[in-house]
């Protein structure tokens, strides 16, 4: 019989060793695990407040602080992150006054760096055990404070180049809006508007100098009533209207305060910038951009942005005048050479045929032929009479310098249905009856103007409209023996026939074939 196989022996319990550092094998979640999950969350979320918010809970969990807090030492200084930067970060239970009464809490203080300047200090205040802080928690707290400046650092860089993204956004629209063929007051109120919402101010304001050496605000916008703002000047001898007819920029910390400042609208704003709209040594004014008092200073990254904004807005601006010129010069070609061409051709062509008329009814006159004859060619010399007439008119006109806008009440009338020919497709038919321009009064005229715009505006909303014929006759009697003018705007489109709810306007007649709007006044609006 065999013997039996002894059984194994059990195997030995591992014998237990050292830990390599004391600290990792405290807790499964000590200090250091802490700490490398708090430094691999800085730049996780990409909103720095609640970077910085972390990196203050954090600090307070690692060193079992009652209380911690980021303040910021000079908030909004060197381009910080939007609205100036955060200021103040605390954990969500601070210490008592009691606390503080009985037993003196101990503090911390380490400085949060951003390459070579302090931002602010991340503070921890009383220890949840009383005791005091230890050098293993300043170390911990000197890494978080080492991040906080990283993730400011880099928070700043990526905000300025979003500015910077902005303001060239906003100069590239300003060019283009402004090479589109806009008025000047409309060009300096694109300048004056996009400034003022890429700098985040208050009033966006243009000034330009005066014929006594002094500066005046001409262009204004602002969410505010600008009525108070435009027409208000720096009068001469101001100490600040030397440096802005010399071209320079000026920026000022409080507006209301600043012995620089004279206007009587400084009061109400705080810091504001003053730029040079200067290009080709050519000053063309100056573009300011206050904030309302107790907002936040501009950081010198939003000075350099908006002053290089203002030099290509002046850029821009005269780039904009030259075309103009350009423009009209090509325009007052046009005219000339039209006028030319029917004063050479038409009128001497139509002369001749008249001449030719004359002498034919002449003749039929002598021989004694169809008396019905000779009527016609009188009707047909009185026609070309008028013709000619009508012609040299046209032609005086071509030579005027057109206006920038229209002064004549055809000339009204005539812009009204350009516009509405933008929204149709094509240009309404207009036709003028009697001397409208010397009749019509300017009350008259303003309201006639309403009732065409209002017409226009309904024809431009009827579906299969493709004619609009407007007619203005100033040698119409009203129904009570008055002298009037009316109105009457035809449309073919399709759709309910409406008219605006005034007591001179007729109601709006609607057929299968169309929509007749009909508006008429007495000439004179009193008795």
């Amino acid at each position: 019989m065999s013997e039996a196989s002894e059984p194994p022996e059990p195997p030995k319990p591992a014998e237990p060793t050292e830990p390599a550092n004391p600290t990792e094998a405290s807790t499964p979640r000590g200090p250091l695990p802490r700490l490398l999950e708090a430094v691999l969350g800085v730049g996780v979320d990409p909103e720095l407040r609640a970077t910085l918010q972390h990196i203050v809970d954090t600090a307070a969990e690692l060193t079992d602080a009652r209380h911690a807090s980021l303040e910021a030492t000079a908030p909004g200084q060197g381009g910080d992150v939007s609205d100036g930067g955060p200021t103040e970060f605390h954990t969500a239970e601070p210490p008592s006054a009691g606390q503080a009464a009985l037993s003196p809490p101990t503090h911390l203080d380490v400085p949060v760096r951003v390459r070579d300047d302090t931002y602010g200090i991340l503070r921890l205040t009383g220890k949840r055990d009383g005791g005091d802080f230890t050098d293993e928690d300043e170390q911990l707290v000197r890494v978080l404070a080492t991040q906080a400046g990283i993730a400011i650092g880099n928070a700043r860089l990526h905000e300025t180049a979003r500015q910077r993204e902005r303001w060239i956004e906003g100069a590239a629209a300003v060019t283009t809006a402004l090479l589109t063929g806009e008025t000047a007051a409309d060009a300096l109120m694109t300048v004056a508007e996009r400034a003022r919402m890429l700098a985040d101010a208050s009033a966006g304001v243009i000034l330009q100098p005066t014929d006594d050496g002094g500066m005046e605000i001409v262009t204004a916008s602002t969410p505010d009533d600008p009525a108070g703002l435009v027409g208000t000047t720096i009068e001469p001898g101001s100490a600040v209207l030397e440096q802005l007819l010399g071209g320079e920029p000026v920026f000022v910390d409080d507006s209301a305060t600043d012995p620089r400042m004279t206007t009587q609208v400084r009061h109400r704003f705080g810091p504001s910038m003053l730029l040079p709209l200067q290009a080709g040594g050519r000053l063309i004014g100056t573009l300011a951009l206050p904030r309302r008092r107790g907002d936040r200073p501009y950081t010198s990254v939003e000075q350099l942005l908006a002053t290089q904004f203002a030099s290509q807005a002046a850029l821009a601006l005269v780039l904009a005048d030259a075309q103009q010129r350009r423009e009209r010069l090509a325009v007052f070609e046009d005219r000339d050479r039209i006028a030319r061409d029917l004063h050479d051709l038409v009128v001497q062509r139509l002369f001749a045929t008249g001449m030719m008329l004359e002498s034919t009814q002449r003749r039929t006159a002598d021989e004694e032929q169809d008396p019905e004859v000779h009527a016609m060619l009188g009707r047909a010399v009185e026609e070309l009479r008028s013709t000619v007439q009508e012609v040299r008119t046209t032609i005086f006109a071509l030579q005027q310098p057109p206006a920038d806008a229209p002064t004549t009440f055809r000339g009204k009338v005539l812009r009204e249905t350009a516009g509405a020919a933008a929204a149709l497709g094509f240009q309404p038919s207009v036709q003028f009856t009697g001397p409208v321009d010397a009749r019509l009064p300017a009350p008259v005229a303003t309201r006639l103007l309403t009732a065409l715009r209002a017409a226009l505006a309904a024809a431009t909303h009827r579906t299969g409209t493709t004619r609009v014929t407007v007619s203005i006759d100033a040698t119409t009697t009203l129904p009570d023996g008055r002298p009037g003018v009316r109105l009457t705007v035809f449309d073919d489109g399709e759709g309910e026939a409406t008219a605006e709810a005034e007591a001179d306007n007729e109601p709006a007649t609607g057929t299968g074939t169309g929509t007749t709007v009909a508006w008429q006044s007495p000439l004179r609006t009193h008795p």
